[in-house]
Formats: structure tokens, sequence, C-alpha cells
């Protein structure tokens, strides 16, 4: 059961990613018919090129932007919740939350949480590192391993309750369970725009803390906890 784990052991984060260039027509031909086919099903009337702002939803078209991470400190009957973010080059983000993994997190009791993380942003994060030729931590490396040992947890299959048809998205989940909305900015969609062509990275890093917090949020509402007041949150 989920409440019996201590939450100190797990590592909360969201990702935010891009197409891999600004511009379709800067992808070589060979991408350009690649990414043709692989959206095929998913533009219906649109064309290639314009639905390339989408291409950052496949990590062989895209590229991660920024990985926020959120931890608990408990002290006593006190408790923060610490956030961070890795952005910039994608590969110094790649190698510096291999690092904090290695080095933090990596003894078996250690366990990461996302909302979808599971479809999403764990198998990401590993298919970017393998592209970039950089080792995938062993929170990432689930060759071999059998489903109770794989170290992931996910709040969208924890709110599933077994229900493999349902989808419920991370604002619609706050809303219902009565959590203060990341999404008074930006939202995922908005991103592109966002990065390539207004350059406010910082948006997205905060964008991308808040989606954080809010799983850590939703993540203490499954447990039956108090979830974080302003306070408890730490920006680190």
């Amino acid at each position: 059961m989920i409440n019996k784990l201590n939450l100190e052991d797990i590592l909360f984060l969201d990702i935010e990613t891009v197409p891999e260039t600004q511009h379709f027509s800067e992808l070589t031909e060979a991408k350009k018919e690649l990414w043709a086919l692989k959206s095929k099903y998913q533009r219906n009337e649109l064309s290639a090129e314009e639905f390339y702002d989408r291409a950052g939803i496949w990590a062989e078209f895209g590229k991660i932007v920024c990985i926020s991470v959120g931890y608990f400190k408990l002290t006593g009957e006190n408790r923060q919740f610490r956030t961070t973010s890795f952005y910039g080059n994608e590969i110094k983000i790649l190698q510096d939350f291999n690092t904090l993994l290695e080095s933090h997190y990596n003894q078996a009791k250690h366990l990461l949480c996302a909302h979808n993380g599971k479809e999403f942003d764990f198998p990401y994060i590993a298919r970017r590192m393998i592209i970039n030729n950089i080792p995938i931590p062993s929170k990432l490396n689930l060759f071999g391993k059998k489903p109770w040992e794989v170290p992931h947890l996910d709040t969208l299959e924890l709110w599933k309750f077994g229900d493999y048809k349902n989808y419920t998205s991370l604002k619609l989940l706050t809303n219902v369970l009565g959590i203060p909305s990341p999404k008074d900015d930006i939202d995922g969609s908005e991103v592109y725009r966002v990065y390539y062509e207004e350059d406010e990275v910082n948006r997205i890093i905060v964008y991308c803390e808040k989606d954080t917090i809010a799983v850590a949020q939703i993540f203490l509402r499954l447990r039956g906890d108090h979830i974080l007041t302003d306070d408890e949150i730490i920006h680190i």
C-alpha cells in the first residue's frame, strides 16, 4: 500500500519536451520522410509540416528542455517539499539527471514518480539518453526486470484502479481532488511556442516545477495525507 512508503525515498518528476528543431524545413530529407510516416495516422488532414509542432511528443523527433524534480524532507512533525530543475542543453540536462539518480536514488528502496510517467516521462528520458550516448541509470534501465521490480510509481495508473480504458489529465485530477491547479500560465500545448518563438525558458521551468508539485500533491491525496501548504514548498 502506498501509505506505507517512505516519502523521502521517492523522487517526483516531470519533463517538458519540444521538437528537435524549430522548423520542419530544418530536418534532413530522410527525417522529413520518417516524420511523415510516423505521424501519418495522427495528423488527419494536416500535412507533415503542419503537424510538426507536436513532434516533441515522440523521443525520436523531440528533445527534453527541462526536467523538474521534487523530494520530501521530513524532520519530526515538520515536512518540506524541495524542488529544483535541470534545463538548458539537453545533453547537460540528461547528464545532470543521471548523476542525481546514480548518486542519491540508486538504492532498492528508491522510487521515481510521475503522472503518466510509465507511458511518457520514464521511457522518453531513457530513449533520449540512448540517442545522446548517455548511460541509462539503474532506475530507468528496465531490461530483464519483472513487473514488480520496476521502481516506478505513476499517479495516473494509481488513479485508474485497474481501469485501463480511462485517461485522466493532471489538470483534471488536481481539480477533482481539490488541489491548486498547476496550469495557471501555460499548458503543454504552448511549450513549443514559448520555447522557440518567445525564448522564455524560465516560464517553462516554472510550469514544469508546478507540475512536479502537483504530482506530489496527488500522491499525498491518494495516501490520505494532507496536501502541502505554500510554506512547505521550497524552490532550490
